[in-house]
């Protein structure tokens, strides 16, 4: 039985949640459950992100302190732990004075005693977006790509990590596969940026223009820059680090592959062992946007459709480490094939099967069934080993194919076949059943349960049309 800690990134909570966070947690949800089933002892954190320029501008806009916001989205994030059946250990976020703050500050010192913080004035392009000063080279004709807007021309006085220092440490963790980076094409991505030249990195802002965040210790006038505060949050558990692996986002592939890796080497501290980075979703091919009207709200489709098909369609049809597209098109189209007429119809005809002849599970099935069962545990392993959660399910979904094609052949309905072979056949259908229950778990508890409850009459009714679809 193995240790395995995993966080995912902390939400940034100027906006509420959206399926893009969403996505992130399932996977994580799903990883860590599996790593469970396998006898690892898990801890699995995340949190959210409640510093920095665009939580204050956010909470000035709507005219509510940065507490205020703070609050009622953080506990917006909170509640997606029951509407999707997550199973995170602990939530940390950014403003506990108890259990983040200090440790952003012994970092903080660790960092200053190594000769590693200085200051200097700095004039330069800051993106709000990012919550990060860029280059030239980050901007497509002066505006940033990711957030469609010209960042701000400023000069200030702050102090400065010496990221440049420990570059070319990291570049030769990441290469050597100390520091293990899913998919290898976002390794290489990282390796490319560091030979460009890194210089050092601004870790901090004047406080009388950026009054939301940690002070910076023995200097009030100054704040810790977010990126520096955010990412000390993995550190919360304590004798959980180092990290197995950080479940994050491509868009926030430097800060953690580059700025936290160096500032752990800086503070003597062990590095993760892993960085699993996934795609972004679009909506019917394009960008998920509040003026494009498309941005697709978890709780809704949860309220609509239940969380487990929501979790399902996240971790069957989006490529784990690629963008991948959203539509209610799409997901109807799984769920009725998939779930209602794949699962849904295996699991009701069973279950009814077995009442009506009097059959119960068999301890030991037939061979044919044996091999089937094993081919599905040893094909989920695999596959689940490396973060492919929508092969995994694939390999599930063959299982239960073939519990639909075995329960086809042998008939047990046919009042032909003799009372004793429908009672076995039933019986290692049974067990086919309570197996796909099993490796389900993972991915749909909720509905791994009901199978194993003997609920499995109606795991998923059928689905109205969209209104002005055929």
């Amino acid at each position: 039985m193995a240790k395995f800690y995993l966080t995912t990134s902390i939400a940034y909570v100027n906006g509420a949640p959206h399926i893009g966070h969403t996505l992130e947690f399932v996977q994580a949800d799903a990883f860590v459950r599996w790593r469970r089933s396998e006898g690892d002892t898990a801890y699995f954190l995340t949190g959210t992100d409640e510093h920095g320029a665009k939580i204050a501008r956010a909470a000035e806009a709507e005219g509510v302190t940065p507490q205020a916001l703070t609050d009622r989205n953080s506990a917006r994030f909170r509640a997606l732990k029951e509407s999707l059946s997550l199973s995170w250990d602990e939530f940390i976020r950014t403003t506990d004075r108890e259990r983040h703050w200090p440790n952003v500050e012994k970092v903080w010192r660790a960092l200053v005693a190594k000769g590693d913080i200085y200051t200097k004035t700095y004039k330069g392009l800051y993106c709000v977006g990012h919550e990060a000063f860029v280059t030239e080279k980050d901007l497509e004709n002066g505006i940033c790509r990711d957030h469609n807007a010209a960042p701000e021309a400023i000069e200030e006085e702050n102090y400065f990590f010496r990221l440049s220092k420990y570059a070319a440490e990291v570049k030769k963790r990441i290469e050597s596969g100390e520091l293990k980076i899913v998919p290898h094409g976002r390794a290489k991505e990282i390796v490319n940026f560091i030979d460009q030249g890194i210089e050092d990195i601004s870790f901090s802002r004047p406080r009388k223009d950026l009054s939301w965040g940690i002070p910076v210790p023995g200097d009030d006038a100054q704040t810790i820059y977010v990126w520096c505060d955010a990412l000390v949050n993995y550190l919360a558990p304590g004798e959980w680090w180092p990290a197995d692996v950080h479940m994050i986002g491509k868009d926030i592939l430097r800060f953690h592959a580059l700025y936290w890796p160096a500032m752990l080497l800086s503070a003597d501290l062990p590095l993760p062992k892993a960085l699993f980075v996934h795609g972004h979703i679009t909506s019917g091919g394009q960008k998920m946007s509040k003026t494009l009207g498309n941005v697709a709200d978890p709780a809704d489709l949860v309220a609509r459709y239940g969380t487990d098909p929501v979790r399902y369609y996240l971790l069957r049809e989006i490529p784990p480490t690629d963008d991948g597209d959203f539509s209610e098109e799409k997901f109807l189209e799984r769920y009725e094939g998939d779930l209602a007429n794949g699962l849904g119809n295996f699991s009701a005809r069973v279950t009814a099967l077995s009442k009506r002849v009097g059959a119960e599970r068999v301890e030991n099935p037939e061979e044919g069934v044996k091999e089937a069962i094993a081919a599905a545990r040893s094909g989920i392993k695999e596959k689940m080993g490396e973060y492919r959660f929508h092969e995994a399910l694939a390999t599930l979904w063959e299982l239960i194919a073939f519990g639909n094609r075995y329960v086809n052949e042998h008939k047990p309905w046919d009042k032909e076949v003799p009372e004793a072979e429908a009672k076995a056949a039933i019986g290692n259908a049974l067990a086919i059943l309570a197996e796909v229950a099993t490796l389900l778990m993972p991915f749909m508890p909720g509905t791994a349960e009901k199978i194993m409850n003997g609920e499995a009459a109606m795991l998923f009714p059928r689905m109205a049309p969209i209104a002005g679809k055929a």
